[in-house]
């Protein structure tokens, strides 16, 4: 993908990707496209699982999680696969769901939008080797108290009634009643804030966990820098500017030779 947007900058570039593909045997073409930031939007869908190879641990399954090859548990400490991102320098970061189509649609959009590298996180159910998996965020009964979604410049606000936000106590976020307290001091999101994004981030509780934060999902971070197809074109066309267009037979010749009698 990288090869293909520096050769042809001019067309829109999708990488779809998953849990195991994007965060284990190709993690490092992952935190490398990030960081050079081509223009190119990447579609994590994340099962939490190994689907095609028939159901092995990922490295987003929980602990303790049993499978094919973790018969008695798993003992790994899952990726958070944003962390993965901002540490990585991500221009763009986002979170949402396949059960969500609306808000699927809003943030494929605001990806495409973006210029510079877009990691889009999706959680997709995979219902033969684990379904159910995000159900906590997907189901109607348990979505308002468990889902914070994120807007710019507005309170983080959630609930079945709107009945919750949350605050910053220090750096750490802490859920108020609003019927009690009131809006004042709640939380704006701002998704240029690169210091409350990683806060955000990293509200990443294990729902299972009584007194846990409510999973983000939206827009969590966006920045502007150079694309990298942007800095390779610009550089190659300062060096022909100075030294010409070169010559490769000339280049692959050297300017060393000798002959072998």
């Amino acid at each position: 993908a990288s090869g293909l947007k520096a050769a042809r900058p001019e067309l829109s570039v999708w990488v779809v990707t998953g849990d195991g593909d994007g965060l284990s045997i190709g993690g490092n073409h992952t935190i490398h496209l990030l960081r050079r930031n081509f223009d190119i939007n990447i579609l994590l869908f994340n099962n939490q699982i190994y689907g095609l190879t028939k159901g092995q641990y990922s490295p987003t399954s929980e602990e303790h999680k049993i499978t094919k090859s973790t018969p008695f548990g798993s003992i790994d400490h899952p990726f958070n696969p944003l962390a993965l991102a901002m540490g990585a320098d991500a221009s763009f970061i986002a979170r949402t769901m396949d059960r969500d189509p609306k808000h699927l649609q809003a943030m494929l959009m605001r990806s495409q939008q973006h210029r510079g590298a877009s990691f889009l996180e999706i959680y997709q159910n995979c219902n033969i080797f684990n379904d159910g998996a995000f159900e906590i965020f997907t189901e109607k009964a348990s979505k308002p108290d468990e889902v914070l979604f994120l807007e710019q410049g507005k309170p983080l606000i959630f609930g079945a009634t709107q009945n919750k936000g949350i605050k910053l106590d220090g750096f750490k976020p802490v859920i108020v009643d609003i019927a009690s307290e009131g809006t004042a001091g709640l939380w704006i999101h701002d998704e240029k804030d690169f210091y409350k994004a990683q806060i955000l981030i990293r509200m990443f509780d294990d729902p299972r966990l009584e007194g846990h934060l409510p999973r983000p999902f939206g827009v969590f971070y966006e920045t502007d820098r150079a694309c990298y197809e942007d800095s390779m074109t610009m550089q190659i066309d300062e060096i022909i500017a100075k030294k010409g267009k070169g010559d490769l037979d000339k280049l692959l010749r050297g300017n060393e030779t000798w002959v072998i009698g």
